[in-house]
């Protein structure tokens, strides 16, 4: 009974998912953001109606319920997307958002990081606090990028490796040119005179041939010096075509130790925005950080604080813990005493002091 009951069951709900229609469709924020949204449930909605896809008075079973995820999944801030229909016909799509660590705000650039170094674009009507970087800094991403960021350094190093190795690949036939040169530079000293034993045997029974005979040798050594002349030009031109793809490849080395510097940097910028979010007080104090690039290829951050009229030169982004709390100190010590707005710059940049600017 229990079989045929499991059976029948089946065969019905089949039935059922054949011929009833979605009636209802519900879009679930599912995230943690809570009060800050970075997508709307109707912007959801209006996504899933101009995909196309059918949803109201389509079959239960019909639905592309996978077409609907990818179509939301296009959207770079969305971290996942399922969809289901209920029995009674209700289509539930559930969506949960990234959550942004940082924003850049610069340089045409208008993009939130999470956590993780996932960037994508700032979508339009977002409400998500995040701390904003601004200044002269220039990311390692195109402001168009959407995904990992750590994949797309990846994707940059491996195509510089591969043109690395097709220079390589060039050099090849260069290579075997050398040799070829090398063989024929050491082929001239066995060239000799043309009969030489007999020549020189005839030279000891007829002195008047000795200037004939050192004609002979003088042309053979012109011709020898002609041949390695031409041999070392020959030589030296590969040589240079050679160093030429050298350069090339050294500069394409260049490139990705500058490139993953320009990582590394982002990365330390991300890490100090997940330290000043990880302390209350710095979380509210520090409204606006500043980034720019030193004349030495360094970064080094500005912040900008909410309490007074100062702003903090932090410098490099190292010696982060070491600096803040000089910096606190400072607060709890001496602007508490003598006032918030008594200096326009307030300097941690060198270890062990606070220097601070009227």
């Amino acid at each position: 009974m229990v079989i045929a009951f499991a059976v029948y069951f089946n065969g019905r709900a089949k039935q059922h998912y054949a011929s009833a229609p979605i009636t209802q469709m519900d879009i679930v924020l599912t995230d943690s953001l809570q009060d800050e949204v970075l997508v709307k449930s109707h912007t959801v909605e209006n996504w899933i109606k101009r995909s196309g896809i059918p949803t109201i008075g389509t079959p239960i079973g019909e639905v592309n319920y996978s077409g609907i995820e990818q179509t939301i999944r296009k959207n770079g801030f969305i971290a996942g997307v399922n969809s289901y229909a209920s029995y009674d016909g209700r289509l539930r799509v559930e969506v949960s958002q990234r959550r942004p660590i940082l924003r850049l705000a610069m340089n045409g650039y208008d993009n939130y990081i999470t956590d993780d170094g996932f960037l994508f674009a700032t979508p339009p009507g977002s409400a998500v606090y995040a701390p904003i970087v601004t200044g002269t800094y220039v990311p390692p991403v195109p402001t168009q990028y959407v995904g990992p960021i750590e994949d797309y350094i990846k994707s940059l190093i491996e195509e510089s490796e591969a043109r690395i190795l097709e220079m390589q690949h060039e050099k090849v036939p260069l290579f075997k040119r050398d040799d070829e040169i090398a063989d024929s530079l050491r082929s001239v000293t066995k060239i000799r005179i043309s009969k030489r034993f007999l020549k020189e045997l005839r030279l000891k029974f007829q002195p008047s041939y000795l200037e004939e005979y050192k004609a002979d040798v003088e042309s053979t050594r012109a011709y020898k010096a002609a041949l390695r002349k031409k041999y070392r030009y020959w030589r030296r031109v590969n040589n240079q075509k050679i160093d030429a793809v050298t350069a090339r490849q050294d500069a394409e080395r260049e490139n990705q130790k500058k490139l993953t510097k320009r990582y590394e940097d982002l990365l330390k910028l991300i890490n100090f925005v997940r330290y000043i979010e990880n302390d209350d007080f710095w979380r509210a104090e520090i409204v606006q950080i500043v980034a720019s690039t030193m004349s030495s290829g360094e970064l080094q951050l500005e912040l900008i604080p909410r309490s007074g009229r100062h702003r903090i030169k932090f410098g490099t982004v190292d010696d982060v813990e070491g600096k803040l709390d000089r910096l606190s100190a400072f607060y709890r010590n001496g602007l508490s005493n003598i006032g918030w707005d008594e200096f326009r710059s307030i300097s941690v940049e060198y270890k062990g002091q606070v220097v601070c600017t009227k």
